[in-house]
Order: C-alpha cells, then sequence, then structure tokens
C-alpha cells in the first residue's frame, strides 16, 4: 500500500507543479507583475513553489541548507516568506521556471525516499500537526489553491486557458 500511496502522490504532484509551470510559462509579461489579490503574479508563484519545497523537507533549517538555495540568493534574499509580512521582492520569470523544476525534481526524489514508517511521522513543522503523508495531501492542495487564482487572473485578463493536468508534468 505504501508503494501505491508513493505512485499516486508523486503523479498528482507532478500534475499540480505541471499546472502551476504552465501558468509561469504563459503568463503574459504584461500580468507578470499585477496583483491577483494582495500580491503580484510572479509574487504568487514564488510564494506556492517556496512552500512547495519547504514542505517536501524536514524543516525550514533543511530548505535553507539546500544547494539550490546557496546557487540562487538572487531568487531567496532574506527569506521573507518565513516571516509575517506582506511580500516586497519581486521575481523573473526565468528564476521561476529554474524554482518549478527544481521542485518538480525534489518531489519525486523525496516521495520515492518514503517509507511506512517515515510516512507515519510528525511533518516537522510545529504549525502543521500532521503526518508526513498528510503534509503531501496539504502540499498538492495549497499548490492547487494558488494555481486556480493563477489561472483565474489569466483567464479574467488575458484570456490564456491552462488545461487541465491529469497527473504528470507535462
Amino acid at each position: 500500500m505504501v508503494e501505491e500511496f508513493k505512485t499516486l502522490v508523486a503523479m498528482q504532484f507532478e500534475a499540480a507543479l505541471g499546472t502551476l509551470n504552465r501558468c509561469i510559462e504563459d503568463c503574459p509579461q504584461e500580468v507578470w507583475d499585477q496583483p491577483i489579490a494582495n500580491i503580484a503574479f510572479c509574487q504568487a508563484a514564488f510564494h506556492t513553489l517556496f512552500f512547495a519545497d519547504c514542505y517536501l523537507g524536514l524543516n525550514t533549517e533543511e530548505l535553507k541548507q539546500q544547494d539550490f538555495h546557496h546557487e540562487n540568493p538572487d531568487i531567496f534574499r532574506d527569506y521573507e516568506e518565513m516571516e509575517d509580512r506582506k511580500q516586497q521582492n519581486m521575481y523573473d520569470r526565468e528564476s521561476m521556471l529554474k524554482y518549478a523544476a527544481f521542485c518538480h525534481k525534489k518531489a519525486l526524489q523525496v516521495i520515492a525516499a518514503e517509507t511506512e514508517e517515515t510516512l507515519n511521522t510528525p511533518c516537522g513543522f510545529y504549525w502543521l500537526k500532521i503526518s508526513r503523508a498528510e503534509l503531501y495531501l496539504y502540499n498538492i492542495r495549497h499548490i492547487q489553491h494558488h494555481a486556480a487564482q493563477l489561472i483565474m487572473r489569466l483567464r479574467l485578463d488575458t484570456e490564456v486557458d491552462i488545461s487541465w493536468f491529469k497527473s504528470g508534468w507535462e
């Protein structure tokens, strides 16, 4: 059952990230820095990727120690996402596509390494009192929530339509 769970979660994680990636790819430049709610399109994309990345790990300190973060300090800057304040930093499309690809690869590796024991342990984030297994579902829902916001903005503002991803990255 654990292997089936991992396969299903990996497929749905890929579909969620694929949807978000398509939003990033297809967003017209004139909309990229425009608001979708109380933050810009590019900030919503970053926020979604940041927490996808975060929740694929064990804790916030591990997040900051990843090679990808050290190699891309211009993306992560002061880790404002970890503070209780409105985002200020803006992000370019190329960096967000690179981050999405990183999250996709990380998701497949991390999910594949899970065991029944690790899936049943606490998730490692003090603000979430759930298991690692439930954290994967929570993470997918978070990605889909924000992807839906981005899709709605694209449809309303530009008539760009994002196709439904049943599973898979592309």
